[in-house]
């Protein structure tokens, strides 16, 4: 399932995913995302993940790459944090062939990812 974190800046949505992921999960990504592109003329986007990606359905990959498509130049800054490093190190790479800023944080660091993501740390 997918929850929106909702103690983060009015610039950036946040959500968190845990236990099993199917496309229906994104239905509220996409409103969400679609009012903050609205709102702010950008995409500020964090993932937390607290389930392995095994976890996530066919559906909810494609659902999750039509995001990114639907919005590809709105994405300025997106956050994927979890304590997976090979996912961290994939989010960074992301950097290199899509607009905007991708990275990857581990847990212990979701409030500094959420403060980067909203750009108040460089």
């Amino acid at each position: 399932m997918i929850e929106q974190l909702k103690d983060v800046p009015a610039n950036m949505v946040a959500f968190k995913a845990s236990g099993k992921v199917d496309e229906r999960d994104f239905e509220l990504v996409q409103d969400e995302v679609s009012e903050i592109v609205e709102k702010t003329g950008k995409l500020n986007y964090l993932l937390e993940l607290d389930t392995d990606i095994s976890n996530f359905t066919a559906g909810a990959w494609l659902q999750d790459m039509l995001l990114g498509l639907k919005h590809i130049t709105k994405w300025n800054r997106a956050a994927i944090v979890t304590d997976s490093e090979n996912i961290q190190k994939f989010t960074d790479l992301f950097s290199h062939i899509m607009p905007g800023e991708f990275r990857g944080f581990p847990k212990t660091e979701l409030a500094y990812a959420i403060n980067w993501t909203a750009e108040k740390t460089i």
